[in-house]
C-alpha cells in the first residue's frame, strides 16, 4: 500500500487522464437516477393549507395541535370523506404532514400524484382538524350552543329555581324547614363555585373556533426529490465514486515505481534508465474490447508521471550506449547476454530492441576491444515466468518499465532466471518520453555527433 498523500493535483490528474471514463460514469449515474425517478420515486406534488388558531398559544401547545392534525382520529375521518379504504386509507397518514409556524398558524400539507389530488387532500385534512378540535372543546362546528355557554345558562336557571324553592320553603322554625334551606344554600354555593370554574375556563374555550385560511394553493412544481434532482444526484454519486475508486486503487497499489525498489526486487543493480519516444509505435491489441478500452483511456495508466520531453535522438542513443558500456565493463568476458522483458510491457520491448540495435552497431570494436556483448530478447510472462536454459548466453539483463509490476512479480522473474541458470547481471528501466521534432536537412547528422560523444564517454577519457 502506498503512503503517499492524496493531493488536489492527484485528483486533477485523474480528471485529466480519465475524463472519458468519468463522463461515461456520470451519464450512467444520470440514467440510474432517471430510472429511479420512474420506478421508485414517481412525480409527487405537495399542497399546504393554513389553519389559524385564535387567542394566545404557547409553543408547546402549538406543537401539540400539529400532532393532533396528523393523528389517526383526523386522518381516518379525512380518508372516509375522500372515499379511501383499506391500504389507501392506511397509507394516507404517510402523505400528510403538519407543522406550527409563526402567528399561531398550523400548516397542513398533503402529498399526492397530481396537483389537484394534493390540493384536495390538504383541504380535507384541514377541515377535519378544525371539526375535531371543535368537538374536543365542546363546541360544534355548526355554531349551536352545546359547550360552556349552554352549561352556564343551565346553571343560572338552576340557581333561580333554588331561590324559588328557598322562598317557598316553610318560613317557620321547624327542623325540616331549616334543613331544607340549609341544603339549598349548600347547593347554591356549589353552583357558584362551578360558575367560577367556568369563568376561569373561558380563556381556554376561547381558543376554539379555529379557522381554515382559505383554500390551499394549487402546487405548480414537483415535490422533492424531483426527477432532475435524482438525475443530478445519480450523476454526482457515480462521478465521485469513480474518482474515489481511482484514488483507492492507487493507494492500495503494490506496483513498484522507483528504480531502487525494482533493482532490489530483482536482486541486482541498476545499470541505467533509457527513454522510449511515445509516438504510437507501441503494439495495441485489436478487437471491440480493445477499442472500448482505448476510447475510455484504460489502455494506459493514469498514475504514471506525465512523459517528459526528451532532448533528441542523439541524447536518447547516448543513454543506450552507456548501458551497453556498463554491461561490457560489468561482464567483460561475456559474448552473449539474454535480455528478459515482461510480457505485455510494450515500452520495455521497444527499449530492448533499441539496446540490441545499439549493441550490434558498436563502433568501438577492435582487436584490443571486443566490443559490446550480443543481446537476444525473450518475453517472459509474469504469471508463470519461464526463461530458456543457459546456452551461449552468460547472463540475463532485465529490461522493464516502472509502475507496472509488483515486487512479487519481479521476484518471480528473478527466480525464473535462476532456474534457467542465468545470473541477472543488471536492470534497465525504460520510460516513455515525448519526442522532439526531427532535425532539418541542413543540420549536421546526429550519428556523427553521437560517435564523437560516445567514444569520449565510453573510454573514460576527456570528451
Amino acid at each position: 500500500m502506498s503512503d503517499e498523500t492524496i493531493r488536489l493535483a492527484t485528483i486533477g490528474q485523474v480528471l485529466r487522464r480519465r475524463w472519458r471514463l468519468l463522463a461515461v460514469l456520470t451519464l450512467a449515474g444520470a440514467l440510474v437516477g432517471y430510472g429511479a425517478s420512474v420506478a421508485l420515486f414517481p412525480p409527487r406534488y405537495t399542497a399546504s393549507a393554513s389553519v389559524l388558531l385564535p387567542g394566545q398559544w404557547e409553543e408547546r401547545e402549538l406543537l401539540t395541535q400539529a400532532q393532533v392534525a396528523t393523528s389517526s382520529s383526523v386522518v381516518d375521518r379525512a380518508a372516509a370523506e375522500l372515499g379511501l379504504k383499506g391500504a389507501a386509507a392506511t397509507e394516507l397518514k404517510d402523505k400528510v404532514g403538519a407543522k406550527a409556524t409563526n402567528g399561531n398558524i398550523i400548516k397542513i400539507s398533503g402529498t399526492a400524484e397530481t396537483p389537484e389530488r394534493a390540493q384536495e387532500l390538504s383541504d380535507r385534512v384541514a377541515q377535519e382538524f378544525v371539526r375535531f378540535s371543535a368537538r374536543l372543546t365542546g363546541g360544534d362546528d355548526n355554531g349551536t350552543e352545546t359547550g360552556p355557554e349552554a352549561l352556564r345558562k343551565k346553571v343560572e336557571a338552576t340557581n333561580r329555581r333554588i331561590s324559588d324553592l328557598a322562598d317557598a320553603a316553610d318560613p317557620g322554625q321547624t327542623v325540616e324547614g331549616v334543613q331544607a334551606r340549609t341544603s339549598l344554600e349548600k347547593l347554591r354555593a356549589s353552583l357558584e363555585e362551578a360558575m367560577k370554574k367556568l369563568d376561569q375556563a373561558e380563556t381556554v374555550s376561547s381558543k376554539a373556533g379555529m379557522v381554515v385560511m382559505g383554500k390551499s394553493p394549487k402546487p405548480t412544481g414537483e415535490a422533492p426529490p424531483t426527477r432532475t434532482q435524482l438525475m443530478a444526484g445519480g450523476a454526482l454519486l457515480f462521478l465521485v465514486s469513480g474518482v474515489i475508486g481511482h484514488l483507492a486503487a492507487a493507494r492500495t497499489s503494490r506496483r513498484l515505481r522507483t528504480e531502487p525498489e525494482i533493482a532490489a526486487a530483482l536482486r541486482s543493480e541498476l545499470l541505467g534508465t533509457v527513454d522510449v519516444p511515445d509516438d504510437g509505435r507501441t503494439h495495441r491489441p485489436d478487437g471491440p474490447r480493445a477499442l472500448v478500452r482505448r476510447f475510455l483511456g484504460l489502455d494506459t495508466r493514469w498514475d504514471t508521471p506525465v512523459p517528459q520531453r526528451s532532448a533528441d535522438e542523439a541524447g536518447r542513443r547516448i543513454r543506450y550506449r552507456r548501458v551497453c558500456a556498463r554491461l561490457r565493463n560489468k561482464v567483460p568476458a561475456a559474448r552473449r547476454l539474454l535480455v528478459v522483458v515482461p510480457e505485455g510491457d510494450d515500452v520495455a520491448h521497444l527499449a530492448a530492441g533499441q539496446l540490441v540495435a545499439e549493441s550490434a552497431s558498436d563502433p568501438s570494436t577492435t582487436a584490443a576491444n571486443r566490443g559490446y556483448p550480443a543481446l537476444r530478447v525473450v518475453e517472459v510472462p509474469v504469471t508463470r515466468p519461464v526463461v530458456p536454459d543457459s546456452g551461449a548466453e552468460s547472463g540475463a539483463l532485465v529490461v522493464l518499465s516502472a509502475g507496472n509490476w509488483t515486487a512479487a512479480e519481479l521476484t518471480g522473474i528473478a527466480e525464473a532466471c535462476a532456474d534457467g541458470r542465468h545470473e541477472v547481471v543488471g536492470v534497465v528501466v525504460a520510460g516513455a518520453v515525448r519526442a522532439r521534432q526531427d532535425r532539418t536537412a541542413d543540420q549536421p547528422p546526429e550519428k556523427a555527433t553521437l560517435a564523437l560523444a560516445v567514444r569520449g564517454d565510453t573510454t573514460g577519457g576527456p570528451a
